[in-house]
């Protein structure tokens, strides 16, 4: 779920830094901005432009473990898998349902998820 701070990709190495300077903190602490991100990767509502941008760069990011992703990405994507596993177990698991029907990247990832879990 590397979520909020991943980006479009461009030729580079890496994905776009446009959106690396969100206040992930903010959002996270706010059920009215999380909310509208989750609903924007669950294709329930309207996407701000930074977070189509996740929605349309997540699958890549799923499938190749972030190698593309900047630092603050993902910095940013942990901060965001940390908050949702331990405090939005709910949103956590309409997000990997809706990313990952074959539970393909819950595996992938287990054993880092299991290392966030109680570490908010």
């Amino acid at each position: 779920m590397a979520c909020v701070a991943v980006t479009w990709a461009r030729p580079e190495s890496t994905y776009t830094d446009k959106w690396d300077n969100i206040n992930v903190d903010e959002i996270l602490e706010s059920n009215r901005l999380l909310k509208g991100y989750v609903d924007c990767l669950l294709g329930k509502g309207r996407c701000t432009p930074d977070g189509k941008a996740l929605k349309e760069t997540l699958p890549d990011a799923l499938e190749h473990e972030c190698v593309k992703c900047t630092g603050k990405q993902k910095s940013g994507a942990d901060k965001v898998i940390r908050h949702l596993v331990n405090k939005r177990p709910d949103l956590w698991k309409e997000l990997a349902v809706k990313n990952d029907p074959d539970n393909i990247y819950q595996a992938r990832y287990k054993d880092k998820i299991d290392a966030v879990k109680g570490s908010a």
